[in-house]
């Protein structure tokens, strides 16, 4: 049997955020496309992740408006990254242990995918659900 992977599982419609935005345009984002975790990119380029968590993290801190303060200032700047071919395994384990919600997907150094804990769910609904019932011939 082939070993899954993350690239079996990541949510490929992938929506990105620049450094530059502010809070509120993450926030906003995020509410749209029903979603908790944007990748940041710098042109092309990946410079970090920002979180629902981040974001409202940041709102609790004194003088800080949403409306001026930008994603740079709120967004983890070393994301975990994985291939699409990684192990879905090994991802979900370093997932895990960093106690971390979700890991950009990255092919030839360009964003293509995040796959988060919610992804993580389906898979495992996916392989502990019951092989479906035969039907009796008559």
């Amino acid at each position: 049997m082939r070993r899954l992977t993350v690239g079996d599982f990541m949510t490929s419609a992938l929506l990105t955020i620049s450094p530059r935005e502010t809070l509120a345009e993450a926030h906003a984002a995020m509410r749209r496309a029903r979603i908790r975790h944007l990748p940041v990119l710098d042109g092309k380029r990946l410079v970090g992740l920002v979180t629902q968590s981040d974001l409202r993290l940041m709102e609790t801190l004194r003088d800080v408006d949403p409306a001026e303060v930008t994603v740079r200032e709120a967004m983890s700047r070393a994301p975990y990254t994985a291939s699409p071919a990684a192990h879905l395994d090994k991802v979900c384990r370093q997932m895990a242990d960093r106690r971390i919600g979700s890991t950009v997907v990255v092919s030839h150094g360009k964003p293509v995918g995040v796959f988060t804990t919610v992804d993580a769910l389906r898979v495992l609904a996916m392989l502990v659900a019951p092989p479906p019932k035969q039907r009796r011939r008559s």
